[in-house]
């Protein structure tokens, strides 16, 4: 006896109740697989409810001054979500800018060229970044531990640079810290190269594999080949280069260095939130540029809106912190219910 098999027709297999076009593509599974929905959603209200507000907010020059604010935050954030991604960490590199600053700013009033002042900038900061590399890399103190011993040095050397004087290098860098190009500050345009170029790293080289890599699982990563000391020193050379990177731009953008503008920890802290924020994992393995622009350009809004809304500048340190806090528990909760 024959048996009559019916075609199969597409779609016959499908539950009937499986949601199809716009419903499924607006379900709330694909939207929490959306990259950062809801650090996008936060900055959304923010900037809505700010908006409404303030009638300034939304105007071209405050965007472009918010955006300026955020250049120094950004270069150091853009080594950080490399270095964090590698399973480093580096709570050092605000007070590297403020040395760094305060010894360019040193030269330049003392009468020496501006070029020869950025370059010893940027090889200082990078040489202590290296510092900070190879005690991590050859003892088994923790970064944490490390770095925030180094903040400390750093913040008192910066002291003792500036001896209770406010160095000024009149318009020596005022092109550079002031003038746009097409409408865009100089600044930002470094800020926003610096961070598209890690993103490239990151996301194409065998550099930035090597780095997901390590923050992965160290031991396996040099199990694998991965020459682990090597790019551990070179990570924290890096980011002591953008370290002095950012203490020229911070230096170009304020045309002085003084005692009171050293705060070396609180810019490290504003840093550390936007790239936690972003989703950079605390434990390594886990990094995203994207991600830490967005907590920047957050925090950035969050400040402004508090100006403009004339609540007290105190309250800026207490938004960090919280939206810091917040972010941290959030990443927790996220690597708890991901697949394993």
């Amino acid at each position: 006896m024959s048996v009559k098999t019916v075609p199969d027709t597409p779609g016959v297999c499908e539950p009937p109740d499986r949601p199809a076009g716009p419903a499924a593509r607006l379900s709330p599974g694909r939207l929490r697989s959306v990259p950062h929905v809801g650090l996008i959603t936060v900055l959304v209200l923010v900037v809505v409810f700010t908006a409404v507000q303030s009638d300034t907010f939304a105007t071209d020059r405050n965007i472009l001054n918010v955006l300026g604010q955020i250049s120094v935050n950004a270069v150091l954030a853009a080594g950080l979500t490399l270095l964090m991604t590698a399973g480093g960490m580096d709570f050092s590199m605000g007070s590297n800018v403020a040395v760094t600053a305060a010894v360019a700013a040193k030269l330049i009033a003392g009468g020496h060229p501006t070029p020869l002042a950025v370059v010893v900038a940027l090889l200082l900061g990078t040489a202590l970044g290296l510092v900070n590399g190879l005690v991590v890399t050859f003892t088994d103190v923790a970064p944490f531990v490390v770095t925030l011993a180094t903040a400390t040095l750093l913040d008192g050397v910066a002291l003792l640079v500036h001896d209770g004087n406010t160095l000024s290098v009149g318009r020596h860098m005022f092109a550079f810290g002031n003038e746009k190009v097409l409408g865009v500050p100089w600044l930002l345009v470094v800020a926003v190269l610096i961070l598209l170029a890690t993103a490239l790293v990151m996301r194409f080289t065998v550099f930035g594999r090597d780095a997901f890599a390590i923050g992965g699982n160290e031991h396996v990563a040099r199990l694998s080949g991965i020459d682990v000391t090597a790019r551990k020193l070179t990570l924290y050379g890096l980011t002591g280069l953008l370290s002095g990177l950012g203490g020229v731009m911070l230096l170009a953008r304020l045309g002085s260095s003084s005692p009171g503008s050293t705060a070396g920890l609180s810019l490290q802290l504003a840093v550390v939130a936007a790239v936690v924020i972003g989703g950079t994992s605390l434990a390594g393995g886990h990094g995203t540029v994207a991600g830490t622009a967005l907590g920047l350009v957050l925090l950035g809004v969050v400040a402004n809106a508090l100006n403009l809304l004339d609540f007290s500048s105190n309250y800026q340190s207490v938004s960090v912190g919280a939206v810091l806090l917040v972010a941290a528990v959030a990443n927790e909760m996220h690597k708890a219910r991901a697949p394993h």
